[in-house]
């Protein structure tokens, strides 16, 4: 579940208190949900800034994209290593910082891990990402990961509200069959056509714009300059749809959710506007099926984020999650 701001330092206030601060954290979550303020709010906790910004304090180390193409390249992760296996300035620890680690080249990534293999026993590593899903597995299973969700209230976009509303309607059918096809099958098949247009809106958009910037730079640059370009596109794409697809899983673990919250009697829910929906679902299973339905959408984000054959992984997930 995702955290406000606020609360996910508290919880990191009192694991540095009891002493029981790992070594390596992901802070993930959308644009505005305090990612950098939080990765400098830890920091100035962990080297005792006091008031001195813990931007600027000798034993915090940053890296960021800083080159032409907004990538993280290998020189500054080796600077950051360098600085970290150093002896603290002012106190007994120091702590780097990758903000955007998504950004990251893929020779950086590899280079950074050795630290995160081994890091030195005075450091504090934090990592911040809107896109956690482009950076390697073995940089994902070497953090803890602290999900933050928006600080404010966000409308839901159009492909939400398609997914909430074939919820509904699937709820609503019951054990009925169209056809002879189950409504679990249903489900699973108007999910399916949700990706599929994410894609190819996101496909189009992208050729658009490819095709503007090579018509503007076709006589002023070299091939290899627009294959640079294509190969960048073709990452943006991918990076944009696997976004979007995490912002789908993300909506059906809400739903979930708000029916868990429901049985509890929690009064802050991720969709109020369907509360409902959900509140009346609440009196229909009990809390340990919606404990379990969420354990197998919590699975699908998993094996989609590990590569497992995505139309497969999403059927597995959706007669587990909603039989």
């Amino acid at each position: 579940m995702a955290f406000a701001q606020a609360s996910a330092l508290a919880l990191l206030r009192r694991a540095h208190g009891a002493g029981r601060l790992a070594h390596a954290y992901l802070i993930t979550g959308p644009s505005g949900s305090g990612k950098r303020l939080l990765a400098e709010e830890l920091a100035a906790l962990v080297i005792e800034a006091g008031d001195l910004p813990a931007l600027r304090h000798p034993d915090v180390h940053i890296a960021q994209p800083e080159s032409k193409s907004r990538r993280i390249v290998t020189d500054q992760v080796r600077v950051l290593e360098k600085e970290l296996q150093m002896r603290p300035t002012r106190g007994t620890k120091k702590v780097g910082i990758i903000f955007e680690a998504d950004r990251m080249q893929i020779q950086a990534s590899n280079a950074f891990l050795k630290t995160l293999e081994e890091p030195p026993n005075h450091s504090l590593l934090l990592l911040t990402s809107a896109q956690p899903e482009m950076l390697p597995d073995t940089i994902l299973s070497r953090c803890i990961s602290v999900p933050l969700k928006s600080a404010g209230t966000e409308k839901l976009s159009v492909l939400q509200i398609k997914l909430i509303d074939a919820l509904r309607e699937f709820f609503q059918s019951g054990s009925s069959r169209v056809r002879g096809i189950a409504p679990s099958y249903r489900l699973v098949r108007k999910f399916t056509l949700l990706l599929q247009s994410v894609r190819e809106e996101i496909v189009g958009e992208n050729a658009a714009e490819f095709k503007v910037e090579e018509t503007r730079y076709k006589q002023a640059t070299d091939g290899q300059w627009l294959d640079e370009r294509e190969d960048y596109f073709k990452a943006l794409t991918e990076s944009r749809y696997l976004q979007q697809r995490a912002v789908l899983v993300d909506t059906l673990l809400q739903w979930w959710a708000d029916i868990l919250r429901q049985q509890q009697g929690g009064a802050v829910l991720d969709l109020p506007d369907y509360s409902r929906d959900t509140a009346a679902l609440a009196q229909t299973f009990t809390t340990t099926e919606a404990l379990r339905r969420i354990a197998h959408l919590e699975e699908l984000r998993e094996n989609v984020n590990r590569n497992v054959k995505e139309d497969l992984a999403v059927e597995v997930a959706f007669l587990n999650a909603f039989a």
